[in-house]
This record gives structure tokens, sequence and C-alpha cells, in this order.
């Protein structure tokens, strides 16, 4: 399964100047102006110039402040915009000719992975490729709604998604949205994340789970999911994996996610469902 995919325009905040962006990330990030000058190997009185207005930055400062505060392609490109300078990376959709190569190589990945679910996410959990076993797994919940089926967050978490089919519930909507709050965490401005956010926090169930906790722990690196069909028990761990050093918004917004068998019954059933 693939899912044409538009990127989405570069959000240019409210605030349209460049000090006033720069003051509210640093405050974000939790940052004292002496705090971003060590990071990025500037003057204390030269980060509070930009952040006043008194000096106008470059745009190789304003990359550089921005990588020293961790920020995201997108943000990256809201900032050099705030600044009065075109973005510097590309946002192109998936569906894009530039990104055929790029698109080839993670169709290779998923049908490398033919007899496991695999699927690739958007920023917004957006299901926007998939091989047919992930197909096979969003089929277990075929009386929802497509926005459901074709959103990993909302799929999971909806009622009328695949959660009466999870044994595990509460364990696995704990992991994924201890997951989802760091990522919301990291990028406060935004509004898509945030719409998402406030969608989930309202579905049944979702605010009676157990606090989450704030840093990583060991139970972020394999998530059991244990799914329950009838008198079939299938148990999965799920994997994660980025694209590196990617120098394109849409790229770097990716994640390739797989579904791995826990057991042999699973991988029996697997494999005898792709033949």
């Amino acid at each position: 399964m693939a899912a044409s995919t538009t990127a989405s325009p570069t959000t240019v905040p409210t605030t349209t100047t460049f000090g006033d962006e720069l003051r509210r990330w640093r405050a974000t990030r939790r940052m004292s102006q002496l705090d971003l000058a060590v990071a990025a190997e500037v003057s204390q009185r030269h980060v509070s110039f930009l952040e006043t207005g008194r000096s106008k930055p470059s745009p190789e400062m304003v990359v550089h402040l921005a990588t020293s505060l961790d920020l995201a392609l997108r943000d990256q490109n809201a900032l050099l915009i705030t600044a009065g300078f075109a973005p510097a990376y590309p946002e192109r959709g998936l569906d894009d000719p530039e990104l055929d190569q790029v698109r080839s190589v993670l169709e290779t990945l998923l049908a490398a992975h033919a007899h496991f679910p695999a699927y690739v996410v958007d920023r917004g959990w957006d299901i926007v490729l998939a091989n047919p076993a992930a197909t096979l797994v969003t089929a277990f919940g075929d009386d929802a709604d497509p926005a459901i089926a074709g959103n990993a967050m909302r799929l999971v978490l909806h009622p009328d998604g695949i959660r009466d089919l999870v044994v595990n519930w509460e364990q696995l909507a704990t992991a994924l949205l201890h997951r989802f709050d760091r990522e919301v965490a990291h990028r406060p401005h935004d509004d898509r994340l945030a719409a998402l956010a406030h969608e989930v926090a309202g579905y049944p169930g979702v605010g009676q789970l157990p606090d989450r906790p704030v840093l990583p722990t060991g139970e972020d690196l394999l998530v059991p999911v244990h799914i329950r069909l009838d008198d079939l028990d299938l148990r999965f761990f799920t994997t994660i994996a980025t694209i590196g050093a990617p120098f394109d918004v849409t790229l770097e917004e990716l994640r390739l996610e797989t579904l791995l068998p826990a057991d042999e019954a699973t991988d029996a059933f697997l494999r005898a469902a792709g033949r």
C-alpha cells in the first residue's frame, strides 16, 4: 500500500521577528542566554543583541543557533524566514519525482520485510507507505474510518481502531503515548502535532492510563504488541528506524516501523499468510 503525501508548508510563527522567535525557542529549551551562548560558542552579548534586534544574524548564524537549540529542519526553516532569509532545506511530498530514489529505497526496505508488518509514518503519524503484511494488521480494524486506519496513533488509541483486539492495550498505549509526549515536547510549536495530541487525549480510557515517565526507559527499545483474533494469538515487538542526515524536511520526519514476530507461532502465521 502506498499513500500519496504532499508536504505541508513550513509554518511561519505568529511572532514575526527573529529575536522573538530565538527567545521563544530558548525558553522552550529552558536555556538562558548564557547557556545558548556557550552551546553556540558565541558571546552572551551577541545573543542578547540578536534577541533585541540590535544585531542582525547571517543565514549561517541562524542555522548555527538553530542547531545549538536542537531544532528540527522544519523549525530551522521557519526561523530563517523570520530573519528574512529563504528556507535552507527543501520540503517535498513523498510522491515528488525528486524523491523517486528515496521512495524506491523505502519500498525496497518494506519488501525486505515482506512477511512482517512494516510501514512508514510521517510527523503526524499518518501511514504513507506500507507493505501487504501491514495492511493485514490495519484490516483488523475493518470497520474503522480510513482516517483512523491510516494513522498509527488513531489505529491503536481510537475505540474504532484495533484497541479491542490488543490484549496488552494499556501497556502498548502507554508506551506509544510516552514516545508521542516526547515528540510534542520537543516540537511544542507544531500545530499538527498539537492537534493530534489534543484529539487522542479525548479518547475514552486515554486519560486513565498510568502516568508516563519524562525520560526514555528501557521499555522504549522493544514495545510488545499482543493481538488476539478469536483463538489466534499474535505476539510482536516493534522496531523503529529513521533516515540519517537527510537534509530534507520530508525525509527527516519519516520513520520506518516494523512489527517483528515475538514467538514461533506468530512467525509461522505471518509466513503462511504471506504465501
